[in-house]
C-alpha cells in the first residue's frame, strides 16, 4: 500500500514508518526537517521513503502530499498543544475528505481517555482530574465522526519504548470500550471514585510504541474490523487450566 505518515520524525510516527517499510509498503514522510528523518533513519534507509517538506497547516501542500495515497496516519502533534493541535488535526481531515485522488482510510492517534468505561456512560477525559488538555482529543474524535472517511481512533495509555515480554502475555485490543477487566460494580461508583480506580490502574495500560504502530499497519483495509471506530490495547496473560487455554 501507498501510506503517508504525518509526524513521521516522532515517537510513534518514525516507528510507523520504519515497520512499513519492513512490511514492503510504499512509505511518504511529511515532515518540517528531512534532516532528522535522514538522521533518524539512516541514509540507505531514507533513500527507500519519499520524503515531502511541509507545513501541515498548508491547505495545499498536505492536499497535494495525500494524492494517490492508500491511508494516512496522523502521528503529529499531542495534546498540550492544545488549538494548534486541533487546528493540524482539522485542516488534515478536511484535506482528506476534499482530495478526490485519496483512498479515504484514516488512522489518528487518540489516548485511553477517549475510550467508553464499562457498565457507565463514561469516558476517563470527562472525569475529575483527567488532564484538561486530553479534551483536545474528544475534539479531534468529534471532528472525525463528521467525515465520511474511514477512519480509526488509536487510542493507547502511556507509551513506552519497550515491547519485552513473556511469551505468555499477548495484545488485547478492544473497539470503543477500555482495554483491561472493569468490574460492574463501578457502575455504583462515584465520578471521583471512578477516576481514582482507573488512576490506579493506569499502568495496566501501558502500550508499546512498536506494537501502536504495528496494530495500525496492520489494519489499513479499507472497511475492516476497526473502521469508524476507537481502539484500545493493553497486555493480557494467557492462562491455561485442564490443557485448554482461556485468554
Amino acid at each position: 500500500m501507498k501510506i503517508i505518515v504525518f509526524g513521521a520524525t516522532g515517537n510513534t510516527g518514525k516507528r510507523v514508518l520504519w515497520q512499513g517499510m519492513q512490511m514492503g509498503h510504499e512509505m511518504t514522510a511529511f515532515v518540517r526537517n528531512p534532516g532528522k528523518l535522514s538522521d533518524q533513519l539512516g541514509e540507505h534507509s531514507a533513500r527507500h521513503v519519499k520524503v515531502i517538506a511541509g507545513n501541515m497547516m498548508d491547505p495545499v501542500s498536505v492536499s497535494e502530499a495525500l494524492a494517490h495515497q492508500d491511508a494516512a496516519i496522523l502521528a503529529a502533534g499531542h495534546a498540550g498543544q492544545g488549538e494548534e493541535f486541533v487546528q493540524i488535526v482539522d485542516n488534515i481531515i478536511t484535506q482528506c475528505e476534499q482530495q478526490p485522488a485519496f483512498s479515504g482510510r484514516v488512522w489518528l492517534m487518540g489516548g485511553a481517555g477517549l475510550l467508553d468505561i464499562p457498565y457507565t456512560d463514561l469516558i476517563g477525559n470527562h472525569l475529575p482530574g483527567f488532564p484538561p488538555e486530553f479534551i483536545n482529543h474528544n475534539r479531534n474524535f468529534e471532528r472525525l465522526r463528521q467525515t465520511r472517511l474511514d477512519w480509526s481512533v488509536m487510542c493507547p495509555g502511556t507509551m513506552m519504548d519497550s515491547n519485552e515480554h513473556p511469551d505468555s502475555v499477548h495484545l488485547h485490543a478492544t473497539t470503543e470500550i477500555l482495554p483491561i477487566p472493569i468490574a460492574e460494580t463501578i457502575k455504583g461508583y462515584s465520578e471521583a471514585a471512578i477516576a481514582g480506580h482507573l488512576f490506579s490502574r493506569l499502568h495496566e495500560l501501558n502500550v508499546a510504541y512498536n506494537d501502536v504502530a504495528k496494530c495500525m499497519l496492520d489494519y489499513l483495509a479499507p472497511g475492516g474490523e476497526f473502521s469508524r471506530k476507537r481502539v484500545g490495547l493493553a497486555y493480557q496473560s494467557k492462562v491455561t487450566l485442564n490443557g485448554g487455554e482461556l485468554v
